[in-house]
C-alpha cells in the first residue's frame, strides 16, 4: 500500500554505499531491462523519435502491440534511444540494426550545511566576492537526480524569490503527496521515473517526486537550499544551514527509490534526457553509473550542462573510484573543521574524550556513572554471546576486530549497538580506527554512544584490568571547530586509478563530504559520503556558473581542478585518512580540496570543445570497428591533469590554457617532476596580451628508469605574482605489457 501525503516517510540510513549490479527482468528469468542507444536526436519532434523507436523494435518484435508493452523509456530529447524488456536473442537482434550504436542491459544504481560553507570560504554573514558577485546563484537551475526532495523543509522555502526564469521548459508531475502547488520559485521542477523499479521497491514508496528517503533532501539542501537560521541536530552543528548556492532553482528527477535509494541506469538516463529538455545548468548525481552508459552525461555537457557525480564510497582501497568519463566532474570526499569531542569520565575521576554525536533529550536525566562492561573485540563469537544479555545498568566496552577478513567497524558498531539495545544496556564505547562515519552514533538515538580510537580504548581497559567494580560516566558531545582539523581525505572516499580509463585522472576534486548536516524531512542531520560531497561541487559550480555564464563545462571543470589546496592552513600537505594515515595524491583527491574563491579567479583554464570528446567517445565507449584506440591515447584531451598509465618512452603530450584572467599576463612554469621521470616543458614562459589569449605547450616526459614501477606523481604549474595554476600529474612506468601487482 503506497503512502498517502499526509504521512511521513522514514529516514535513509547515514552511510548510502554505492555499488552497480546486473538488473534482472521482472517478467520471468528469460527478459531483462536493455537500454538501446542511437547517438543524436535526428528528427524535429520528440513524437517522432518515439515513433522511430517503436518501427525499429516492432520489427524484431513482430507488431507495434508488442514493442509498446516491452518500452519502459523513451530518450528523445538530449539523445535518442529506448529501455525495454527483451529476450537476449532480441537485444541481439536489436544491436544487428546500422542505426543502432549499443545495447546494454541496464544495471541497478544505488545512491551512494551549517559548517562546510564558510570552512570553504563562503560565508554567508561576511560573503566573499564569488558569493556577492554571482548574486548568491541567483536564477542558475541546478538538476538533482537523487531519490526525490521533501518540499516542506525550510530549506526549500521559495519567500523573497523572483519569477522562475522564462528559460525554463520543465514540469511539474503531479502524483503521490505532490500537487501542482508543491513546487514552488524554489522547486521549479519535478520529475519521477518508476517504471522498471520492481514492486517490491515501490511498495512503500511515494509515487512522485516525494522524497521516501531523505538522501535528496539532504543533497538538494546541500547545493542550493535557503538560508535556515537556528539549524542544527539537537543542538549539535548550530548555526545556519543554507545551499552553496542559495539562490539557485532546484529540479528534482527523482530516479532512485526506498530506503538506500534503488534504481537502474535506464531511470538515470530518462532523468539526464529531460533534465536536457527543461533547461537546467547543472547535474548533481550522488550517484554511480556504469561507465557504458555516460553517453547520457557527455550529450548533456555537449549541450552545456555540467554534470557533478560522486567518486563512490569504496575507500580507502585503490582503484575503486567510479564515474570516471571525462566529461564528468567526479568528487571526492573530504573532511571538515569540526568535530563532536565527548568526554568519558572513569571512575578513577580520569577524563578520556571520544567523539560522537550524543545528545540529551528534553525528558532525559542528567549523565551518571554506571558499570563499565568489557567485551573486547566485537567479534562476531563475543557478541553472539552478549546477544539476549540483560545489560541495564551497564555501559559496553569493545573494539572492531583488527584481524584479516574482518568485517567493517560499521558492520561491527551496528551489530554491538543492538545487542546493547536488546539488553536494556546505558551505553556503547567502540574503539576502533578512523572510519570518518560519526552519524552513526545517531543511531543510538539519546543513549551514549562513543568513539575512541586505539590508544584511548588502551587506557580505558588498563582502568579496567585494575578495578575491581569499573564505572564510566558519558557527558552529551560538544560541537567545536578548529583549522588544525582538516581538510584531510575521508577514509571512505573512493581512490583512484581508475581501472576503466586510466589515461584520466580521476577523481578531479575534493569537497567537503565527512558529517554534513543539511536537511533530512522537516528536521536536520548528518550525512556522509561522497553522495554529500557531489552536491557541494554542484552548488559551487552554480555559482562560478551565475559568475561566467559564456564558460564552458570544461573551462568550470578546469578553474576548481587548477585551483584546489594540497595542502592546509599550516602550509602542510593534506592527509588521506585510510590504513594507514598518508600524505594525501592525485588518486585521493585529483587537483587538491576545492577552493570556491581562487576557482572564480583561475587565471587560466583547460578548454574542451563539445565535439572534441567524440574521439573518445567512439574508441573507448562505442568501440568502432574503425577506430584505433591505441593511436590517440586519451591523455592527449586537453584535461587539467595528466595521466600516463604506461610510460615506456619518451612521450609528448599538448597542453592548450586560455587566458581569463588580466589581458596583459606572463606565466612561468614550475615542474615538480614524478619520481623516476623527467619532465620538460616548453616553452617556459606564456606572453598574453589582446591579441594572443590562447598558448599550446608541449610536456616531454622520459621515464629515467628501466624498470616496472608503480604510480608517482608530480604537478606542472603556470604562475605569476597574482595567479597559481596548477595540474596534478600520474605516470607509471613500465617494460612490459601485461603484469599483475597483487603479491
Amino acid at each position: 500500500m503506497g503512502l498517502h501525503s499526509s504521512s511521513r516517510a522514514p529516514s535513509s540510513s547515514a552511510l548510502l554505499l554505492c555499488f552497480c549490479a546486473l538488473l534482472l527482468g521482472v517478467h520471468g528469468g528469460s527478459r531483462r531491462l536493455y537500454i538501446v542507444y542511437l547517438g543524436d536526436v535526428k528528427h524535429g519532434h520528440p513524437n517522432d523519435v518515439i515513433a522511430s523507436h517503436h518501427d525499429l523494435l516492432s520489427d524484431v518484435l513482430g507488431s507495434k502491440e508488442d514493442s509498446l508493452a516491452s518500452m519502459v523509456h523513451n530518450y528523445k530529447h538530449g539523445f535518442s534511444g529506448f529501455a525495454a524488456m527483451l529476450t537476449e536473442d532480441q537485444a541481439k537482434q536489436v544491436a544487428g540494426f546500422p542505426e543502432v550504436i549499443s545495447v546494454k542491459p541496464s544495471r541497478s544504481c544505488r545512491a551512494t550545511t551549517t559548517r562546510s560553507w564558510d570552512f570553504l570560504g563562503l560565508n554567508y554573514q561576511m560573503p566573499s566576492d564569488l558569493l556577492q558577485k554571482s548574486k548568491y546563484g541567483e536564477d542558475i537551475i541546478i538538476g538533482i537526480v537523487d531519490t526525490g526532495i521533501w518540499p516542506e523543509s525550510r530549506s526549500f522555502n521559495d519567500q523573497g524569490y523572483g519569477p522562475v526564469p522564462s528559460r525554463w521548459k520543465g514540469e511539474c508531475v503531479v502524483g503521490q503527496g505532490w500537487n501542482h502547488s508543491t513546487c514552488n520559485r524554489k522547486i521549479i521542477g519535478a520529475r519521477f521515473y518508476s517504471n522498471g523499479i520492481q514492486e517490491k521497491i515501490l511498495k512503500n514508496e511515494y509515487l512522485s517526486a516525494r522524497g521516501y528517503d531523505s538522501h535528496g533532501t539532504h543533497t538538494a539542501s546541500t547545493a542550493a537550499g535557503s538560508v535556515v537560521e537556528a539549524a542544527s541536530f539537537h543542538g549539535l552543528a548550530a548555526g545556519a544551514a543554507r545551499g552553496g548556492a542559495p539562490r539557485a532553482r532546484i529540479a528534482v528527477y527523482k530516479s532512485l527509490w526506498g530506503i538506500g535509494g534503488s534504481g537502474n541506469s535506464a531511470t538515470v538516463l530518462a532523468a539526464i534526457d529531460d533534465a536536457i529538455h527543461d533547461g537546467v545548468d547543472v547535474l548533481s548525481l550522488s550517484l554511480i553509473v556504469p561507465d557504458e552508459n555516460s553517453f547520457g552525461a557527455l550529450h548533456a555537457v555537449q549541450k552545456g550542462i555540467t554534470v557533478v557525480y560522486a567518486a563512490g564510497n569504496d575507500g580507502p582501497r585503490p582503484q575503486t573510484v567510479a564515474n570516471t568519463a571525462p566529461w564528468a566532474i567526479t568528487v571526492a570526499a573530504s573532511k571538515i573543521d569540526r568535530s563532536f569531542p565527548t568526554v568519558i569520565t572513569l571512575g578513577n575521576k580520569q577524563q578520556i574524550v571520544g567523539q560522537s554525536l550524543y545528545y540529551q533529550g528534553k525528558n532525559s536525566s542528567r549523565s551518571s556513572f554506571t558499570d563499565l562492561l568489557n567485551g573486547r573485540s566485537c567479534t562476531a563469537d563475543v557478541l553472539n554471546v552478549l546477544n539476549g544479555t540483560d545489560l541495564e545498568g551497564l555501559t559496553l566496552y569493545c573494539s572492531t576486530p583488527v584481524s584479516i577478513g574482518a568485517r567493517s567497524p560499521v558492520e561491527v558498531f551496528q551489530t554491538a549497538l543492538k545487542v546493547m539495545k536488546m539488553g536494556n544496556g546505558s551505553g556503547l564505547i567502540f574503539a576502533t580506527f578512523t572510519i570518518d562515519v560519526m552519524e552513526m552514533t545517531s543511531d543510538c538515538q539519546g543513549i551514549p554512544c562513543v568513539l575512541v580510537d586505539f590508544d584511548t580504548g588502551k587506557q580505558i581497559l588498563k582502568y579496567v584490568a585494575n578495578d575491581s567494580s569499573p564505572v564510566a560516566k558519558i557527558e552529551p558531545a560538544r560541537s567545536i571547530t578548529g583549522k588544525e582539523l582538516a581538510p584531510k581525505v575521508a577514509s571512505f572516499s573512493s581512490r583512484g586509478p581508475s581501472t576503466d580509463y586510466p589515461e584520466f585522472l580521476k577523481p578531479d576534486i575534493a569537497a567537503p563530504g565527512a558529517s554534513i548536516l543539511a536537511a533530512k524531512g522537516d528536521s536536520y542531520g548528518f550525512s556522509s559520503g561522497t553522495s554529500m560531497a557531489t552536491p557541494h561541487v554542484a552548488g559551487i559550480i552554480a555559482l562560478l556558473k551565475a559568475l561566467h555564464p559564456n564558460w564552458s563545462p570544461a573551462a568550470l571543470k578546469s578553474a576548481i581542478v587548477t585551483t584546489g589546496s594540497v595542502t592546509d592552513e599550516y602550509n602542510m600537505p593534506i592527509l588521506a585518512e585510510g590504513l594507514p594515515r598518508k600524505i594525501a595524491d592525485p588518486f585521493d583527491y585529483g587537483g587538491g580540496n576545492i577552493d570556491p574563491n581562487k576557482a572564480a579567479n583561475p587565471g587560466l583554464i583547460y578548454d574542451i570543445g563539445p565535439s572534441d570528446y567524440n574521439y573518445f567517445f567512439d574508441c573507448a565507449i562505442k568501440k568502432s570497428v574503425n577506430c584505433n584506440a591505441t593511436s590517440v591515447p586519451g591523455y592527449l584531451l586537453n584535461l587539467p591533469s595528466i595521466s600516463v598509465p604506461d610510460l615506456r618512452y619518451p612521450v609528448t603530450i599538448p597542453r592548450t590554457v586560455t587566458n581569463v584572467g588580466e589581458v596583459d599576463a606572463i606565466y612561468h612554469v614550475a615542474v615538480q617532476s614524478p619520481l623516476g621521470v623527467k619532465m620538460d616543458v616548453e616553452p617556459s614562459v606564456l606572453v598574453f596580451n589582446a591579441t594572443n589569449k590562447v598558448h599550446t605547450f608541449q610536456v616531454k616526459l622520459s621515464p629515467l628508469w628501466k624498470r616496472q614501477g608503480d604510480y608517482t606523481f608530480g604537478s606542472l604549474t603556470w604562475y605569476n605574482d597574482k595567479r597559481t595554476v596548477r595540474i596534478p600529474i600520474a605516470i607509471r612506468i613500465t617494460i612490459h605489457n601485461f603484469f599483475a601487482d597483487v603479491a
